[in-house]
């Protein structure tokens, strides 16, 4: 079987000895049709000069400094002028190809851009999905036990079990809880840093300081309620593609978020909705709109949000205050106290 014949196309061998393609420099050092003409021009033209300047008979005398001026410039302006056309058509050409490479390159780099971001966001979704599970279930066994650890110490003996002694020992040590003292109050103080950290969530499901202050942090009950509707809340915006690492809300004085705590409300305290993200607001207006559940969601955490901060900003520091802000807890009730009209 004999060799198919090489392709006569110089463009298309260019093409295929490059690895880009239509992307490679073009190849301008061979002389185009466009040289082939201006050259054939200028040589007719010097060939009609010659001809009725040497040969045809003069009509006067001898030629003076003027006349021999103006014949070089009828000789060679003309010459000049061709050139000069065929230089700016070569350069349009020039650019013209120049252009349409570049054109598919962009468009190229776009569709590679575009396929990126779509497999990026696919990902991160699939991730962040993943990450508010582990946190959610992380979050209820740890309540659970709480929940079994208090329902120990505050239920009274059981007559099945084998060692009365001990039991009656332990409800002696717990004679304040008899008196009506809460369970909490004997535990310490939660650390104001584990309770910002616990509203930022943990970052990923090795993240053990953040596991641990989120432990320390729902020990405590109030603080508790707060975490459980803002996990609700984050759980139903996940729903929508809504993700509290997207958005990037414009930041607030400390002092802003301190007469918020004292119940200043309308333009003064408007910045505190800094959330720009169109999408995201019109997705959350529409499902506060549409979906009972969401709304009744969103409305009980606004109120513990309110609660907490009013009692946390009367001790806090503007560092602290600027900490908690930045919390993944702060920017849904930025989103969805902008939507709500919290603000206003």
């Amino acid at each position: 079987m004999s060799a198919p014949a090489p392709s006569s196309d110089p463009k298309a061998e260019k093409a295929r000895s490059t690895p880009l393609g239509l992307y490679a420099q073009p190849n301008t050092s061979r002389i185009s049709g466009i040289e082939v003409i201006a050259l054939a021009l200028s040589l007719l033209w010097l060939a009609g000069a010659v001809i009725f300047f040497v040969f045809l008979p003069e009509a006067g005398g001898n030629l003076d400094a003027l006349r021999f001026i103006i014949t070089l410039l009828a000789i060679f302006l003309p010459v000049a002028m061709i050139w000069v056309a065929a230089t700016a058509a070569r350069a349009s050409r020039v650019m013209r190809e120049e252009s349409l490479r570049l054109q598919t390159a962009i468009d190229a780099i776009r569709q590679a851009q575009i396929a990126q971001a779509q497999r990026g966001a696919v990902s991160a979704e699939g991730a962040v999905q993943k990450k508010l599970d582990e946190i959610a279930e992380t979050a209820k066994k740890t309540e659970t036990a709480l929940a079994t650890f208090h329902t120990i110490r505050m239920s009274s003996p059981r007559p099945a079990m084998p060692a009365p002694a001990p039991v009656q020992a332990d409800s002696g040590d717990q004679g304040a809880l008899e008196l009506g003292t809460p369970a909490e109050a004997l535990s310490p103080p939660l650390a104001t840093q584990d309770f910002i950290r616990a509203l930022h969530f943990p970052e990923t499901a090795e993240d053990e300081e953040g596991f641990a202050a989120l432990r320390r942090a729902l020990k405590d009950r109030k603080v508790a309620q707060l975490i459980q509707a803002a996990q609700d809340v984050l759980t139903l915006l996940s729903q929508d593609g809504i993700y509290m690492d997207d958005l990037r809300p414009d930041r607030a004085r400390p002092e802003i978020w301190r007469q918020f705590a004292q119940g200043t409300r309308g333009r003064e305290v408007a910045v505190l909705g800094g959330v720009r993200d169109r999408s995201s607001l019109a997705l959350t207006a529409a499902r506060m709109k549409q979906d009972p559940i969401f709304r009744d969601a969103a409305h009980h955490f606004l109120r513990r949000f309110d609660q907490m901060f009013a009692a946390f900003a009367e001790e806090a520091s503007d560092e602290e205050i600027t900490a908690l802000a930045d919390t993944r807890t702060a920017r849904a009730f930025m989103l969805l106290g902008r939507v709500a009209g919290t603000f206003d």
